[in-house]
């Protein structure tokens, strides 16, 4: 299947998909956004990497890395469109020997525990593997509390892993239904937090039974009318 333009969703949704459906729905169906402290430290770290720049470098030996900053890629097959932070083209001395097409996602803090960050990136890289029309296999993550690469294989399990996950975004997108909240020790951190109201809406809640606790502590300090 060919998607068309207007079908096209953004690769940096798999990443808010994978972290959390609902602040995926909230930002991509609801149009939703807010800011914190972590949301500015990632738009700093990514300040240079979103200028769209290019420059090529010797490796020695004959050998040359082209860097491309902030490159548009979109892949029609799988229905996604978005902008790698760095591309690296690494070119051979041997102009036979195909060049080599590393991406470099920049994230702010440190490795997750979950794959959102890896999918993002094999999602990348399965772009340009059509746009190139050649083999990915290999990318890096690089994160400011670390300040060095992470490098991340592009095997077939997260390959796997990354076309379950574009599917699961499709359909939800789709079907335009926001998840229910599920309150977990993320939330504290997520900028979306006073839209989503987890503890008022999470699991087995409701709106109005979180109201009616809220107005019930409130009567409860309320001083007393002689």
């Amino acid at each position: 299947m060919t998607y068309h333009d207007d079908d096209l969703l953004p690769i940096s949704a798999l990443q808010h998909y994978l972290f959390c459906p609902r602040q995926c729905a909230l930002i991509h169906l609801e149009q939703v956004w807010a800011e914190n402290h972590l949301t500015m430290e990632g738009l700093l770290l990514h300040e240079r990497a979103d200028t769209p720049t290019h420059e090529t470098r010797p490796r020695g030996e004959g050998d040359r890395v082209r860097v491309e900053r902030a490159l548009p890629i979109r892949s029609l097959e799988l229905g996604l469109i978005g902008k790698a932070d760095i591309v690296e083209f690494h070119y051979p001395a041997d102009p036979l020997v195909a060049a080599r097409i590393v991406p470099v996602e920049y994230k702010r803090g440190k490795p997750k525990a979950n794959d959102c960050d890896r999918v993002q990136l094999c999602a990348q890289a399965l772009c340009l593997e059509e746009m190139c029309s050649t083999e990915v296999t290999e990318g890096a993550l690089f994160y400011g509390t670390r300040r060095r690469r992470t490098n991340v294989t592009f095997d077939d399990e997260l390959r796997d892993r990354t076309i379950q996950t574009i599917d699961a975004l499709r359909t939800m997108i789709q079907d335009r239904k926001t998840p229910a909240a599920v309150r977990t020790k993320a939330c504290d951190k997520c900028s979306l937090i006073e839209l989503c109201l987890p503890d008022a809406t999470g699991g087995d809640r409701s709106v109005a039974r979180f109201m009616s606790r809220q107005l019930a502590a409130h009567l409860q300090d309320a001083p007393e009318i002689e």
